[in-house]
């Protein structure tokens, strides 16, 4: 936290006031980097990992610098996925109904008209790529206004895919523009789009005090094809009480496993791509209460979900490689809890998860099938049990 308060780093006294009505009195630690920058129209780079409390960081300074009268839309926050720009959203409105501005959130899964019709008027949008091309391309929205862009989340961005379609919405701001971008890293790919998007750019650096992690056992079963529900049925039901979280490849391979567990008697949702906005709530909201016995979702489904208490990942389609595997398992073992990542593993499978166990030094327990030989030695499980690994 903060030593200083909103009002000493600048903001006016009307958003201050408005913070504190919504019970936010000290900035974050974030918050005191970036407002400063952001209010003074610079360009700002941040690294910063995700619940940091990035959100308002750029948001509070934003609204303040937007002027209400002015032409629309003014401001544009791309980011990766429905459930964070639902997010942005929730934590903006507040503020901007505090100064008189309207904010509008565009992405799949609704109508697109009415989308539409609301960005348009809206003086900042929150927006996925892909929806907001869609929009772009028809016609119906254009950013020629846009004085103030914002990339959240950005190294998710690209993970996803979306690097051709950030390219293309940024070409269609004007050129002057203040542009802040936000990530958990400013390495490699990110770092060369942080320098192509900004001019003489601002850099912070947010790195939280280590979060204990909880003991995280690997365990890679050995099924085959017809054993291969059985299995996941039995891992489901042993974690009873707890949150089960399975990873499948794709979004027809979600909905089939959903439905075959729930003949099986599991409590269970599926989450990806083509279910509506409000069915990803739904299960996300089931999930978090734990009414649900399990949430079956796709990789690129996964990344909207930030539930505590994940006590067990399944992989019942093995991840493509080793930065899958930490993606998908990191989701267990937080806050000190511990948890467990099972991989069921077809034999024709067996050795591409022995060389991610290799790579990850994850000292896996190996049950079912004949273990690899060049599998790493069980006897030095360096992931497995290790309360120094930050993830």
């Amino acid at each position: 936290m903060s030593t200083q308060t909103f009002a000493e780093l600048g903001v006016s006294p009307l958003l201050a006031q408005s913070l504190a009505k919504n019970g936010f009195t000290t900035p974050f630690a974030v918050q005191d980097l970036a407002i400063p920058d952001v209010l003074d129209g610079l360009d700002v780079l941040v690294k910063s990992p995700t619940g940091s409390g990035k959100t308002l960081a750029f948001a509070i300074p934003l609204i303040d610098r937007i002027e209400a009268s002015g032409p629309t839309p003014a401001a544009l926050v791309l980011a990766p996925t429905r459930e964070l720009a639902a997010q942005i959203v929730e934590c903006a409105t507040p503020l901007a109904a505090a100064r008189g501005m309207r904010i509008a959130v565009v992405h799949g899964g609704v109508g697109i008209e009415q989308q539409a019709r609301k960005a348009r008027r809206a003086h900042l949008v929150v927006a996925t790529p892909g929806r907001l091309l869609d929009l772009l391309g028809r016609g119906s929205l254009s950013l020629k206004n846009v004085r103030h862009l914002v990339l959240d989340e950005a190294d998710r961005m690209l993970d996803m895919g979306f690097r051709p379609d950030v390219e293309r919405i940024v070409a269609q701001t004007p050129r002057e523009r203040q542009t802040l971008f936000f990530s958990a890293t400013l390495d490699g790919e990110v770092g060369r789009l942080a320098s192509k998007f900004t001019s003489d750019a601002v850099r912070h650096t947010y790195e939280p005090a280590a979060e204990a992690t909880g003991v995280i056992e690997h365990r890679f079963v050995g099924v085959s094809p017809a054993g291969k529900l059985d299995a996941v049925v039995g891992e489901i039901r042993a974690d009873r009480g707890g949150r089960t979280l399975v990873f499948v490849r794709t979004k027809r391979g979600a909905d089939r496993l959903a439905k075959k567990l729930a003949g099986r008697g599991i409590q269970v949702a599926a989450m990806h791509g083509n279910k509506s906005q409000a069915q990803r709530t739904k299960a996300l909201s089931r999930f978090d209460a734990g009414r649900i016995d399990a949430l079956v979702a796709t990789d690129v489904a996964a990344r909207g979900i930030d539930v505590k208490g994940i006590t067990r990942v399944i992989n019942f389609d093995p991840p493509s490689d080793h930065t899958d595997y930490v993606h998908r398992v990191g989701r267990t073992g937080r806050a000190g809890a511990d948890g467990e990542g099972v991989t069921l593993v077809l034999e024709p499978q067996a050795a591409d998860m022995a060389r991610i166990e290799r790579k990850l030094d994850l000292g896996a327990q190996w049950h079912g099938a004949a273990r690899p030989e060049h599998a790493s030695p069980q006897a030095r499980p360096a992931y497995r049990g290790s309360r120094r690994r930050r993830r």
